[in-house]
């Protein structure tokens, strides 16, 4: 018989090969470096069955976060685009954020609703609220441990758990010690087997190279510039995604 970890390679191979191909500048320049993601074995399998439930949770940016509407946020883009460059697989998401929430109050979330629905992925965006607030940053990473444990002590290896900085901003910048929160979310990631996507490094990137700036936009432009801005976001995010499905083969 042959081994299962051989299965999931042909399976994914097959349907790599079948995706559709990628289109010009997918992550909108975003650095290669930035969209490498270890393997994502969960996901991998889920994609490989044909289903994929995905839960994000985090703060304002997954609700309207200054877009024009909820259909232009990163979340509802990143359920869309996925879906397209996977058509043979149903891709569900389910958005459970909201301004303000704190990464105790997204763990209690993830406690309530993510044993009922069983993701495959979750994407936990934070650090924003305890870095504005200036909540404690270790309590922040502890709290990322016990509930990446938590979920993983109840799904193993299926389910994944992508850790996302807070998105890039001077003003948060002057005003806290962003570095010491992504530091310690990195560190936390690293700890509990969860991965980091660097949400902070990309923006500031397309920030310095003027590629998207929503800081410095025209207040007239701001709302364009915010939809902008989230979809490339979300194409970022579709490319650190099918890397991790990739590496699982």
């Amino acid at each position: 018989m042959m081994p299962w970890g051989k299965h999931l390679a042909i399976a994914l191979l097959g349907l790599l090969l079948a995706m559709p191909a990628r289109a010009e500048g997918p992550a909108c320049g975003a650095p290669a470096d930035l969209l490498e993601a270890a393997a994502l074995r969960g996901t991998a399998v889920a994609v490989t069955r044909g289903t994929l439930r995905i839960m994000v949770v985090g703060s304002a940016s997954t609700q309207t976060g200054g877009t024009s509407g909820i259909n232009a946020t990163w979340p509802h883009r990143f359920q869309r685009l996925l879906a397209a460059r996977l058509p043979q697989v149903q891709v569900d998401l389910r958005n459970e954020g909201a301004r303000g929430m704190t990464a105790a109050e997204h763990a209690r979330v993830l406690a309530d609703l993510g044993t009922d629905y069983r993701p495959h992925l979750v994407i936990w965006q934070l650090g924003t609220v305890e870095a504005a607030r200036g909540l404690s940053a270790d309590d922040m990473a502890d709290t990322v441990k016990t509930t990446a444990g938590h979920i993983r002590a109840a799904r193993g290896e299926r389910t994944d758990v992508v850790l996302m900085d807070p998105q890039f901003s001077r003003f948060l910048r002057a005003n806290a010690d962003v570095e010491l929160y992504r530091d310690r979310l990195k560190m936390a990631g690293a700890a509990s087997g969860a991965q980091f996507f660097s949400r902070w490094a990309i923006m500031k990137y397309w920030s310095e190279n003027e590629r998207l700036d929503l800081e410095r936009a025209p207040r007239s432009q701001r709302v364009t510039v915010a939809d902008e801005l989230h979809d490339c976001l979300a194409r970022a995010l579709v490319e650190f995604v099918l890397d991790g499905v990739r590496e699982a083969r």
